[in-house]
């Protein structure tokens, strides 16, 4: 081989070797730094456009947890403040079955009505609270809520309202909002109403029910589908840590070794001197 000063391609090549295990170990640092073999969309281009849809899909599945949540909580509240009037127009109908006693003076019977009218005006002040981040689904202010049931919006849940007013026109609760009775046909007239309203209540807490169930078995299929897609966004992006510091060593060794040969190769000229002594 040619002895020059002007080129030295032993030292070339070691160069070239030195500076391939650099960007490997920087490379390999970078993985264990991030924990992430796809770090970006220069390390795997295809692999980075589908780990980057998937956590979209996440992404959006979070909106879908808080949206199932938000309309879950409204039913919730829904249903305590329906089983709460559920229960006081079993207390109502009580009353009003005792005044209806033909047998009962009118003192006594004006004391059950003054329990009666108390009974009826809670069971206002319940529907009118029965609210939850602005939605009430007893008043009759809206006719449903909905909730998202996909990433894209595409799909919906939707839980119609139940209309727990008094005296309203489609009322499940059918006696007037001033009901009361100074009568026993009144209190047995009234009596009457309390208990097809009460059927009419408990059906539609049987729809209440039924539908914060379905959005609660919705919520548990999207927390699974969200664990899925994070599991399977690791599978493509996550470095092996074990591999890559075993890898890492390696490396750190070669690159040592690079060092020392291309400290040689440079060494290689100076042999020159020897032909002019």
């Amino acid at each position: 081989m040619t002895l020059s000063v002007n080129t030295n391609p032993g030292a070339m090549i070691a160069l070239q070797n030195l500076n391939k295990t650099n960007m490997q170990l920087e490379q390999t640092q970078n993985r264990i730094n991030t924990g992430l073999e796809v770090a970006g969309a220069k390390d795997n281009g295809g692999i980075y456009a589908i780990a980057q849809r998937m956590r979209s899909q996440v992404s959006g599945y979070g909106a879908v947890t808080d949206s199932i949540n938000r309309a879950q909580s409204a039913v919730d509240v829904a249903l305590a403040a329906g089983e709460a009037i559920s229960d006081l127009i079993i207390e109502m109908k009580e009353k009003a079955l005792a005044a209806a006693d033909t047998s009962l003076d009118t003192a006594s019977r004006t004391a059950l009505n003054e329990d009666f009218t108390a009974l009826r005006d809670q069971i206002k002040t319940i529907v009118t609270n029965a609210e939850f981040n602005g939605t009430n689904l007893l008043n009759n202010s809206v006719t449903s809520i909905t909730a998202l049931a996909n990433a894209d919006g595409s799909n919906t849940i939707t839980v119609a309202d139940e209309n727990f007013v008094l005296g309203a026109g489609s009322s499940l609760i059918t006696i007037a909002s001033n009901a009361s009775y100074s009568t026993a046909t009144q209190a047995d007239n009234i009596a009457s109403q309390l208990g097809t309203s009460l059927d009419n209540v408990n059906a539609a807490l049987a729809r209440l029910g039924t539908q914060s169930k379905a959005l609660g078995i919705h919520q548990t299929f999207v927390t699974k589908l969200t664990d899925a897609l994070e599991t399977g966004i690791g599978n493509l992006v996550d470095a092996d840590l074990a591999r890559e510091s075993a890898k890492l060593q390696s490396l750190q060794v070669k690159q040592q070794l690079g060092i020392q040969a291309l400290g040689i190769a440079n060494q290689r000229p100076q042999a020159i001197l020897s032909f002019f002594q």
